[in-house]
């Protein structure tokens, strides 16, 4: 960027790349001038909530700086936010991108970019560097707040542009924002990992732990509330290790108890958690909360301590059950759903066993299974003993069913009782359903109008359909603008 000194630039980092918004703002007029229409930019999105967020932030970014948002990828700009916990995440990213040079060759406007967590991975900038030549810019996780910046670049730049940084401790937000909902939004409150669990790629791509000050995050919701907004989500990697590293510490429970005195919240959601800082103050917290939503993420990965030790997760069964034994005593109509891997290092059938007799205990509301995924770069890659793919599946397939048998009993023993659901939107399957999500995750569909998408109203659960139920809402009288 060797114009930057002549542009006279503010130190301040927010101001600073809101000045290259308005930079590339006068780039993207001129092109939209000469092509005699408004440019497109899409947004795709691979992974985790937290990769949602992000991308709402690119959305904001590129819809400030002229792009009209679409969800074609044949647009004139496309960004793909990438995840890499697993590889299948990878193969469809580069599987997509052979369909976008195609189309590049037959639009001269056509810019591609790619972020996100796959992108702070060595081997995959040589990869696109080498196969994927046509991309424009590629950019990590701990810089997306220069995305405005990088925007720049590229149209300063005949050939790709390459950003990554190692790591930070740099944490801008106060950026433009597109939210997918006008009444619901992800908040990020921590970015980054400090568990280093055997299997997982995140804290080599997202960094070390960094707590964003409860000041921000307050301020933050705050104006969201005033936009329209009735729940929050709190994002983080695993949120109950958020402010160990601020000046002034702050536990997660206390931070909780701020975000609900803000007036006008109605609810609040957070995931992750991991079960090894999953305090007592917590569950407090929690159990006393009015707006808190009684549904806790909270992965397992195994019920083999073998395996547990081996993915250094540093909790075993026992004290795993036991915390969900305490949890759901103080918060007897919490729902629990968690996360399973089958098939890491060294795992038998008899491990897989383990798991399900944890399943069977636990009874959870919902369990995401997963096929372990060899990551480059973390310990497990270089174990020996991987299981074979029959191994894998028998054990896979077995546990599978018992996670959607115990689910659907779980979720039955809702039937007959009105429920508070926030309407999310119109049934995409019937247009005279509404689907709403109860303060538990679950979902229930019923006839309603979409002029009530964004509030929450009670509706009865008549009919369990296994992950899902079909209800009537019952009396309910609208006093409020709606958000469609």
């Amino acid at each position: 960027m060797e114009k930057e000194n002549k542009i006279m630039l503010p130190e301040n980092e927010a101001e600073r790349q809101l000045q290259y918004i308005e930079l590339v703002k006068e780039r993207i007029s001129a092109l939209s001038e000469s092509a005699g229409r408004p440019l497109t930019a899409c947004v795709v999105t691979f992974g985790c909530q937290m990769n949602a967020r992000d991308s709402e932030k690119l959305s904001g970014i590129l819809e400030k700086v002229g792009y009209i948002l679409t969800d074609s990828e044949e647009a004139d700009f496309v960004i793909y936010n990438t995840c890499t916990v697993r590889d299948n995440a990878n193969q469809r990213v580069y599987g997509r991108l052979g369909a976008l040079n195609h189309l590049k060759k037959q639009n001269p406007h056509m810019k591609i970019a790619l972020c996100g967590c796959m992108m702070q991975e060595t081997e995959v900038i040589e990869k696109i560097k080498k196969s994927y030549s046509f991309v424009d810019l590629i950019f990590g996780t701990h810089n997306l707040f220069k995305f405005a910046e990088l925007l720049y670049a590229m149209f300063e730049n005949e050939r790709m542009v390459i950003d990554i940084w190692k790591d930070t401790d740099k944490i801008v937000e106060n950026l433009p924002v597109e939210r997918k909902y006008k009444f619901k939004s992800g908040i990020n409150i921590m970015f980054g990992c400090n568990n280093f669990c055997s299997y997982c790629i995140v804290p080599y791509v997202r960094g070390r732990e960094r707590s964003r000050q409860p000041k921000e995050i307050i301020h933050e919701i705050d104006e969201l509330v005033k936009d329209g907004v009735v729940e929050v989500m709190l994002l983080g990697q695993n949120v109950n290790s958020y402010g160990k590293n601020l000046e002034e510490p702050i536990t997660f429970a206390e931070l909780l108890r701020e975000v609900e005195k803000i007036e006008g919240l109605k609810r609040i959601r957070f995931m992750t958690s991991h079960p090894k800082d999953l305090s007592d103050e917590l569950i407090q917290v929690m159990k006393e909360s009015k707006k808190i939503c009684r549904h806790l993420h909270l992965p397992l990965q195994s019920g083999s301590n073998r395996i547990l030790k081996a993915m250094n997760r540093r909790y075993t069964r026992e004290q795993y059950l036991e915390l969900v034994q305490k949890i759901k005593r103080e918060i007897p109509d919490i729902a629990i759903t968690t996360d399973i891997i089958v098939g890491f290092p060294g795992e038998t059938l008899e491990d897989v066993e383990q798991t399900i007799d944890m399943v069977k205990q636990v009874e959870y509301d919902n369990a995401f299974t997963f096929i372990y995924s060899k990551r480059t770069g973390t310990p497990a890659a270089s174990m020996e003993n991987q299981v074979s793919q029959e191994v894998v599946k028998e054990g896979f397939d077995k546990l599978l069913k018992i996670v959607q048998d115990t689910a659907r009993e779980q979720v039955k023993k809702l039937q007959g009782q009105v429920k508070d659901a926030l309407v999310e939107e119109v049934n995409e399957h019937d247009s005279s359903l509404l689907t709403g999500r109860l303060s538990n995750n679950t979902i229930v569909h019923f006839p309603g109008e979409a002029s009530l998408i964004g509030k929450i109203v009670p509706v009865k659960l008549l009919e369990c359909k296994g992950f899902y139920y079909l209800g009537e809402m019952t009396d309910f009288k609208v006093e409020e603008e709606s958000y469609i």
